[in-house]
């Protein structure tokens, strides 16, 4: 879409529902495990059936509140459960349990780091207006259609009703679609290095709903609010608020008014479409659920959990600049995920030169695990092996380009690379008369290079270390070979 007006400004705010990864959903004991066949992990409970009662998961608590200080939320003493009433397919009770008055938690922030293209990349604190439980709806697959308009029928399947969720509803301090998508990518960091959460958005564990408006100065009253629905990546995220900013201006522009309302995000043709008029908290018609009592955490539950929270990534990686002498780039992608980062600490700490190990893990380790579909923790190549290799290059007993040529099978096998080398006989050539030796053959067999550098096409030098390199398979050590090489041209 084309430029529109600057003196716009976007106002951006998410709600993010995090799948808690408990093996029970919320209120009961059927299975949370994703992929079986539909309809398998119901029970009475699930189903609202007369005379049922819910009861409250400890490890859907422990687990929210662990997210809720993770992102500095002030935990409350005193919270309950309420019902919240709509009529949909998927909500087998016709109405959900969810917090309404009186959250888990409230009142919070992260700092996200933003890149935005052609500018400056900037450390934002976005604030976090609250966490609260509440139970996932089941889901309606149209038959016919990837949606509900042109199918021709529609199925429901009830195993995801009753997961537990922690909605996120941070304030609306964003202002870009690449800060929206920051904050979510961070939200799903922070969730992730808990354990609370797989943050697989492909799975749905989580998902993002955006709150939209624009307003046509910085001191203007908020615009009126449209929520976007569908996104199943950050990109996405990315996209579908900068298109619904556009959209926006362009109506205000042209004259037309904004209504509030849900939309949906067409991957396809990358854009929003209507998809029904928003509802407000009045048409929910919440109550205090009457099956479930008040929620109040002790000092001793709280200091249990606050001193189980790990090291959380945006501390890391600042740990990591300061600590490694690695740039910010190294350390946000290393920490992105805990598996990475551990692995990262785990080479170092076997000896790893920590720049080396960044540089490997982040490169040829990455591209296999991704190819492969594996994890840190599935890596056969383990961080010791990693560490041993890198140690190997320094001391000038491999090349680079060895460690390349072996590398492959360390991460499908794993094992010693000293001892693969020596196996191989893939050491370096280092003796400095065995290298000047080869390097008096390579020079009387091309004449008129030499001539020609002697006569300043002084980049030849590389060439001379190529065909040295093709002799000796890649083995030269290549520190040497250069000083010796240069001493013989020279002279």
């Amino acid at each position: 879409m084309s430029e529109t007006n600057s003196a716009w400004q976007p106002v951006i705010g998410l709600e993010t529902h995090v799948q808690l990864g408990t093996n029970s959903k919320i209120f009961t004991s059927a299975s949370t495990n994703f992929g079986d066949e539909p309809n398998t992990h119901i029970d009475p409970v699930v189903c609202g059936l007369p005379g049922t009662l819910p009861v409250l998961n400890e490890k859907v608590l422990e687990y929210a509140v662990k997210a809720s200080l993770a992102l500095n939320l002030h935990i409350a003493e005193h919270s309950k459960f309420d019902r919240k009433q709509y009529f949909y397919p998927d909500l087998p009770k016709n109405y959900q349990i969810s917090q309404f008055d009186e959250p888990i938690a409230e009142n919070g922030w992260i700092e996200v780091e933003v890149a935005e293209k052609g500018k400056e990349t900037y450390i934002k604190k976005i604030g976090i207006e609250r966490l609260h439980m509440e139970e996932d709806a089941g889901k309606l697959v149209h038959a016919g259609s990837d949606r509900l308009a042109g199918s021709t029928h529609s199925l429901v399947d009830y195993n995801r009703a009753g997961v537990a969720l922690a909605e996120i509803v941070s304030k609306p301090d964003l202002r870009t679609g690449r800060e929206a998508s920051e904050y979510a990518a961070e939200i799903r960091r922070i969730v992730r290095y808990l354990g609370v959460s797989d943050g697989n958005m492909q799975e749905g564990s989580l998902r993002c709903d955006v709150n939209i408006s624009v307003r046509p100065s910085s001191t203007a009253p908020f615009g009126t609010k449209v929520e976007i629905k569908n996104m199943n990546s950050f990109s996405a995220i990315q996209k579908a608020c900068e298109y619904e900013i556009e959209r926006q201006i362009k109506a205000y522009e042209a004259g037309e008014s904004v209504i509030q309302e849900t939309r949906l995000w067409d991957e396809s043709k990358q854009l929003t479409k209507s998809m029904r008029s928003k509802e407000g908290s009045s048409d929910y018609r919440y109550f205090p659920d009457p099956d479930l009592g008040p929620i109040e955490i002790t000092k001793e539950l709280l200091q249990l959990w606050s001193s189980e929270l790990p090291e959380l990534p945006s501390a890391k990686r600042y740990r990591y600049a300061k600590e490694y002498a690695l740039s910010m780039y190294d350390a946000r992608v290393l920490t992105d995920e805990s598996g990475m980062a551990i692995y990262f600490e785990n080479a170092v700490a076997a000896g790893a030169e920590p720049k080396a190990a960044c540089n490997w893990i982040t490169g040829d380790i990455s591209a296999h695990l991704k190819a492969t579909k594996q994890s840190f923790e599935d890596l056969p190549f383990k961080a010791d092996q990693l560490a041993e290799m890198v140690k190997m290059i320094i001391n000038g007993q491999i090349s680079g380009k060895i460690a390349k040529d072996i590398l492959p099978e360390l991460m499908n096998q794993g094992g010693s690379p000293l001892e693969i080398v020596d196996k191989r006989g893939l050491g370096m050539i280092s003796d400095s008369d065995l290298l000047a030796e080869i390097i008096d053959r390579i020079l009387i067999n091309h004449p008129d290079e030499v001539q020609a550098f002697r006569e300043g096409k002084t980049k030849l030098q590389g060439f001379f270390i190529g065909q040295l390199m093709k002799e000796t398979k890649g083995k030269a050590d290549p520190k040497k070979a250069n000083q010796i090489l240069s001493k013989k041209l020279s002279s």
